[in-house]
């Protein structure tokens, strides 16, 4: 059953393992996330804090590439309702082919892709791309952009916006300040006639910190705090999807099972 406060869960391909991330799958979206971001594990991951680095690894010792990524994309839509954003670094991208990593995308059942390090204003291709393709682009923004940068990102009129509460890497914890929520605002402002879904997320790991910076966002985001509760042992589809109710305020709806 889903919470009162939409999020979006993020989990990476392969880890632990190929089966098993499909059952991590099943229990974020079970626990009631609003949509699935999963990422694509890269050896050299810039924005990511030492727990989903330590994810990546062992998924790229587990096997993953590219195109066993997208099978298990495509097996998970199959058992999953939420939208699916694809989120991987530039370097995947051009590795796979920019326009076939977009049409594959497209093709195992995704909604969009999110690439930290390919800025909308230099992008290579990125979001025209897509847009022809037919799949979303979703443009990062953090506080530290200069305004023309946001006005020429919202010039995109892109349907979601990621937006890091801070700066830095995942996992860290953040608190939503003054400064954070006056940049959420221009974030917000930057298209008054049809606003962008804003993602919010960066550091966010507790259910008090999802109340707090929900009524300010389209979605929570929500990494590094999930990664962390399916790397211990035990049954990670039950984890998964404890840790989610537990989130989303929605925990006392029923009885956890596995």
């Amino acid at each position: 059953m889903r919470g009162d406060r939409p999020i979006m869960a993020h989990m990476v391909a392969y880890y632990p393992d190929r089966r098993t991330s499909t059952s991590v799958a099943r229990g974020l979206a079970d626990g009631g996330c609003a949509y699935l971001e999963i990422q694509f594990p890269f050896s050299d991951p810039t924005a990511d804090g030492a727990d989903i680095q330590a994810a990546c690894t062992a998924a790229l010792t587990a096997g993953f590439t590219i195109r066993e990524g997208f099978d298990l994309v495509a097996e998970i839509r199959r058992e999953v309702a939420v939208p699916i954003f694809l989120m991987s670094y530039a370097n995947l991208l051009f590795t796979h082919g920019l326009e076939k990593f977009l049409a594959s995308s497209a093709g195992c059942g995704s909604a969009g892709v999110i690439v930290p390090d390919l800025p909308a204003d230099y992008d290579e291709g990125l979001f025209d791309t897509a847009r022809r393709i037919g799949i979303c682009a979703v443009p990062v923004v953090s506080p530290s952009m200069k305004k023309e940068r946001l006005v020429r990102i919202g010039a995109l009129k892109s349907e979601y916006i990621y937006a890091t509460l801070r700066t830095g890497t995942t996992g860290p914890t953040t608190r939503l300040d003054d400064a954070g929520l006056s940049f959420l605002r221009s974030v917000r402002a930057l298209n008054p006639e049809r606003p962008a879904k804003i993602l919010g997320g960066f550091g966010i790991s507790t259910g008090a910190q999802v109340a707090e910076v929900s009524p300010h966002v389209h979605a929570v985001v929500v990494g590094s705090a999930l990664v962390r509760e399916v790397a211990k042992p035990g049954d990670r589809y039950t984890a998964a999807l404890g840790k989610m109710r537990e989130l989303s305020g929605s925990v006392h709806h029923s009885r956890l099972t596995g």
